[in-house]
């Protein structure tokens, strides 16, 4: 997994971070035995991390990020939000959500749980980590209740339910889509989970629907902003 932080934009500062699980270390050394790797199911996972920084140009091996076998990555894309990166993952075991965070200054790695009213894996809703207004939110998709409530982290690492929004009427019109991301501050992006391949975009202030058409599914999306500056990318 591959990730990009911005730290700074005048000037441009930014880190990559590149995980990659220990587990697969074998499959780049092929035996003549064509063995399988030898490691448990029941032993933790470590992941090797590597990081790039734009100020001294440089990838440096940083120390291996240490997981147990029961936590898992829900998906793949990070979400970046108050100086870090941010994965949404699932412990099998104690059957509970957590977000694990990588500080960018720090370069140090931390876990945050959830709010205990989201309930395990199998509560009847549907939920993502998400940047909001810049901190790091969550929203969650009750099934039962057709509400969605949005979630945000503070700066004391407590959880404030910041909105909750009646979701009735859209999914009257939307039945099979999986909550993505927000688009602005009003505005949820959304993909369909069905045969028919479309994204939408819902203003749950105005109740203003747009749905475009894609070419395939769709895994991650990442909007960006940008204008007409040009920017240095390598430091002098």
């Amino acid at each position: 997994m591959i990730s990009m932080l911005v730290l700074g934009s005048n000037p441009l500062r930014f880190k990559i971070v590149r995980l990659s699980d220990s587990r697969y270390d074998d499959l780049d050394r092929v035996s003549d035995s064509h063995s399988e790797s030898e490691y448990s199911d029941e032993e933790d996972v470590s992941w090797h991390c590597e990081i790039f920084d734009s100020k001294s140009w440089e990838w440096k091996q940083s120390d291996d990020l240490k997981l147990t076998c029961r936590d898992s990555f829900e998906n793949t894309q990070d979400v970046s939000a108050c100086g870090g990166l941010h994965w949404l993952m699932f412990n099998h075991e104690q059957d509970k959500y957590t977000i694990l965070s990588f500080d960018g200054d720090k370069e140090e790695w931390g876990m945050t749980s959830l709010p205990d009213s989201l309930g395990g894996k199998y509560h009847r809703g549907q939920i993502a980590h998400v940047s909001y207004r810049g901190k790091l939110g969550l929203i969650y998709h009750s099934h039962e209740t057709k509400m969605l409530d949005v979630w945000i982290l503070n700066y004391e690492k407590i959880w404030i339910r910041k909105h909750t929004i009646n979701l009735e009427s859209f999914n009257e019109k939307v039945p099979h889509s999986r909550f993505h991301s927000f688009y602005g501050a009003d505005t949820v992006f959304m993909v369909d989970m069905g045969s028919k391949r479309h994204v939408s975009f819902y203003n749950f202030k105005t109740h203003k629907l747009n749905r475009i058409m894609v070419g395939g599914s769709i895994d991650s999306a990442h909007f960006i902003q940008t204008d007409s500056e040009s920017v240095k990318l390598k430091p002098e």
